[in-house]
C-alpha cells in the first residue's frame, strides 16, 4: 500500500511538471526581455524546470493553493537566484543604482514628500539627458516581481496571499506579512502615473509598449517610470525598515 502511494505522488509529480513546462518557458521569456543578451533565454528555462520540480515535489493540494501560483513562486525564485549567483550586472550599474536611490532619498528627507524627477537629476548633479539616459540604464536591474497587492474578496484570498510557501514556518510566514505590508505602504506613496505602470506591468503583465499605448506615452518613457517607481520603491523600504541608505554621489 505505501509504495502503492509513493508510485501514485511520482505520478501526480510528473504530470503537473509535463502539464507546467509551457510556464517556465513564459517566464523565462518574459524575464529574458528585461536583461542584457549575453543571458541565455535556455539557461533560465533550465534553472526554471528545476524550480518546478521542486514544487511539483512540494505541492500539496490539500491546503488549496492552485498548483499554477504555488509553481510560479518557485521557478521565478530559481531563474532570479541564478542571476544573483551569475552577477551579471557590471559593478558601475550597481553603483549607479546606490547613487540613484540615495538621491532620491536624501530629496526626500529635504522636501517632505516625493521628488520630482528634476529634483533628483539636480541632488546628482546630472542634466535632464544626462538622467534620463542613466534610469534607462538601471532597467536592466529592475528583475524582480512585485506581486498583486490587493486583498481577499469573495471569490477566495488574494494571488499574492496564494503565492506565499506552505511549507514555510510561521516564523518566516509572519517576516513575509510584515514586509508585505510594508510594500503596500511604499506603493501608495508613488506618484498615481507611477502606480497604474506598476500594476499594469506586474499584475496586469503588460509589455512596455502596450502599457505605453494605454498611458499615452513612449515605450522608452513608460520604462524610465518603471525603473524610477523601483527606485522610490527601493527607498522607501529601505526607510520603513530602518535601513541606512547610502550617501549619495555626485558626478
Amino acid at each position: 500500500m505505501r509504495v502503492t502511494s509513493m508510485e501514485s505522488a511520482l505520478q501526480t509529480r510528473d504530470r503537473l511538471v509535463m502539464e507546467h513546462v509551457p510556464l517556465v518557458k513564459i517566464l523565462a521569456q518574459r524575464l529574458a526581455h528585461r536583461l542584457p543578451a549575453q543571458v541565455e533565454v535556455s539557461e533560465l528555462i533550465s534553472v526554471g524546470l528545476l524550480g518546478l520540480i521542486d514544487a511539483a515535489s512540494r505541492y500539496k493540494p490539500s491546503l488549496g493553493v492552485p498548483f499554477d501560483a504555488f509553481a510560479r513562486r518557485r521557478v521565478q525564485g530559481a531563474m532570479l537566484d541564478s542571476l544573483r549567483d551569475l552577477d551579471w550586472a557590471p559593478r558601475s550599474l550597481r553603483r549607479l543604482r546606490r547613487d540613484v536611490d540615495a538621491a532620491i532619498a536624501a530629496v526626500r528627507r529635504r522636501v517632505g514628500r516625493e521628488p520630482l524627477e528634476s529634483e533628483v537629476a539636480a541632488e546628482l548633479s546630472m542634466t535632464p539627458a544626462e538622467y534620463d539616459k542613466a534610469i534607462e540604464q538601471l532597467r536592466v536591474l529592475d528583475i524582480g516581481v512585485i506581486r498583486p497587492l490587493d486583498s481577499g474578496d469573495e471569490d477566495g484570498p488574494s494571488r499574492l496571499e496564494l503565492c506565499v510557501d506552505p511549507s514555510e514556518g510561521a516564523s518566516t510566514q509572519l517576516e513575509r506579512k510584515e514586509l508585505r505590508a510594508h510594500l503596500v505602504k511604499a506603493i501608495e506613496q508613488l506618484p498615481e502615473r507611477e502606480r497604474q505602470i506598476l500594476s499594469l506591468y506586474y499584475e496586469e503583465e503588460l509589455t512596455l509598449a502596450e502599457i505605453g499605448a494605454v498611458i499615452g506615452v513612449t515605450e522608452s518613457r513608460v520604462s524610465q517610470l518603471r525603473s524610477l517607481a523601483v527606485s522610490r520603491l527601493r527607498t522607501l523600504l529601505k526607510e520603513s525598515l530602518a535601513i541606512p541608505a547610502p550617501e549619495a554621489k555626485a558626478s
